[in-house]
C-alpha cells in the first residue's frame, strides 16, 4: 500500500488549475441557493392553496389550475437546486407565472370571491419578486465575455 501520510504542496499538482476552475464553477451558481427554498415553498403552497382555502368545490377549474402552476413552480425550484448553471435562464419563467397567477382568477375562474383573488394576487406578487431575485442574481454571477 502506498504511503499517503505525507502531504505535498497542491500548487505542484499537474491539474491544479483545472481543479480550481472546477471548484469555481461549482460555487458559481450557488448565489441563488437562498431563493431556491422559498420558490419551492411558494410552489408547494400554490399547489395546495385550493384545499387550504377550501375553494375546490366553488372554483374547480381554478383549483386544478393552481395545482398545475404550483407543481410547475416547484419543479423549477428543484431544477434551480439540481442544475443551477442550466436553469437560471428560466428564472424569468417564474415572473411570467406570477403575472399569470394574478390574472388567472378572472381568466380561469368563474366569479371568484375576494379570498380567492387575494390568494392568487399574493402568490403572483411573491412569484414575481422571487423570479426577479433569481434573475438578478443569475445575471450578476454569469460569466462575462
Amino acid at each position: 500500500m502506498a504511503n499517503v501520510s505525507h502531504r505535498g504542496d497542491m500548487t505542484t499538482h499537474p491539474d491544479v488549475s483545472e481543479m480550481r476552475d472546477r471548484y469555481a464553477r461549482m460555487l458559481g451558481g450557488r448565489d441563488v441557493a437562498l431563493v431556491d427554498g422559498p420558490v419551492f415553498l411558494l410552489g408547494l403552497y400554490c399547489a395546495a392553496s385550493p384545499w387550504i382555502l377550501h375553494y375546490t368545490t366553488s372554483q374547480p377549474a381554478l383549483a386544478t389550475h393552481n395545482l398545475i402552476v404550483g407543481i410547475a413552480i416547484g419543479l423549477l425550484a428543484l431544477g434551480f437546486t439540481s442544475a443551477p448553471e442550466r436553469m437560471y435562464g428560466l428564472s424569468w419563467a417564474i415572473c411570467a407565472m406570477g403575472v399569470w397567477m394574478i390574472i388567472a382568477p378572472w381568466v380561469v375562474g368563474s366569479s371568484p370571491d375576494t379570498g380567492v383573488i387575494l390568494n392568487n394576487i399574493i402568490i403572483g406578487v411573491l412569484a414575481i419578486i422571487l423570479g426577479l431575485m433569481c434573475a438578478g442574481t443569475a445575471a450578476k454571477s454569469a460569466p462575462r465575455p
